[in-house]
């Protein structure tokens, strides 16, 4: 399975260097290389560890699903799956996450459709939480009001859809008379049941709010790379606009599917900084400042985790293969 997405990511590593280069001669390659002599990039791990705390509490989020499912796992090897899954950022939709129910499966023969259905639980669970965050500064800024709001509907309508067993089961039903989802009937509701237990009112809020949490520490870290370039440069943004515009760049990178949201996360990092008389140069700057510190530092994470998850399994990802779940 890591074998069928490595080219994926080699290939996405390679697109990210293109848009770092697209953004440089878009920005004046010589005027961005000035911008980034003007960060005082002693703040650089502070914003790091502001990304690190992202993780930590989207973990946290992770392994209180695992417990709800009642999975078996030391929280050491529930760190070493959630944090090896990172590698995958960079796939279209963050999807290839679903690694970490084969790795799972891997450890103590959990079946990939109890498990998987986390990953949809927690990408469902951040999109609200970004969507939250999002809101109040879009009316304040007066832009992405229409967009925020229709992603709001349709995320909370999914997660209530999905709490109604009887829609659901009746869906289920109406599925399995087709021959295709015939075959794979207990396992969609083996799947349905995870994701139930995951959306109810209770677990759904706690994801909520976790994830509202952990997606803030990122929000500002980017504030804090936009106040170091205050201290050299013509940049005041309050806390509030800095978490709309890292808030809905994300959603925006996230909705179009692009591994990692590379380019379109950029440009709207990019664009909406511009809006606000930011010199084009420190706007670059400032964007793929903030997204090599959350985006290619939690793939350089994903990285050392699979060397460490190997090393103390002697499992190689590279053995790692579709099974049936």
């Amino acid at each position: 399975m890591f074998t069928k997405y490595k080219k994926k990511i080699l290939l996405s590593v390679a697109f990210g260097a293109l848009v770092f280069l697209a953004f440089s001669i878009y920005a004046d390659i010589d005027k961005l290389i000035g911008a980034f002599g003007k960060f005082d990039w002693l703040w650089f791990p502070v914003v790091l560890l502001f990304s690190l705390a992202n993780y930590i509490l989207r973990f946290a989020k992770w392994h209180y699903y695992i417990k709800l499912l009642k999975i078996e796992i030391r929280p050491l090897k529930s760190l070493l799956i959630f944090l090896s899954a990172f590698v995958m950022s960079v796939t279209p939709g963050k999807m290839g996450e679903v690694l970490k129910s084969y790795l799972l499966k891997e450890e103590n023969g959990t079946s990939i459709s109890k498990s998987a259905p986390i990953v949809l639980a927690e990408r469902l669970t951040d999109f609200i939480s970004i969507v939250l965050l999002c809101i109040l500064g879009a009316f304040v800024f007066g832009y992405g009001q229409v967009l925020i709001i229709i992603a709001g509907i349709v995320f909370i309508t999914s997660a209530l859809v999905l709490s109604s067993r009887k829609f659901s089961f009746g869906l289920i039903g109406m599925l399995g008379k087709v021959r295709f989802f015939s075959k794979h009937t207990d396992k969609i509701h083996t799947a349905y049941n995870s994701i139930y237990l995951m959306v109810k009112f209770r677990p759904l809020l706690n994801g909520v709010l976790i994830s509202s949490f952990a997606w803030f520490m990122e929000c500002v870290g980017f504030y804090i790379v936009l106040n170091v370039f205050s201290a050299s440069s013509n940049v005041e943004v309050s806390l509030l606009v800095a978490t709309f515009i890292y808030g809905f760049s994300t959603l925006v990178g996230a909705i179009a599917m692009l591994p990692g949201g590379l380019g379109v996360t950029e440009a709207f990092l990019t664009g909406l900084l511009i809006v606000l008389k930011i010199p084009k140069d420190i706007s670059v700057a400032a964007s793929l400042i903030i997204r090599v510190a959350t985006l290619w530092f939690a793939v350089f994470i994903g990285i050392v985790t699979v060397f460490i998850y190997q090393n103390l399994t002697h499992r190689k990802f590279e053995n790692i293969t579709k099974q049936d779940a």
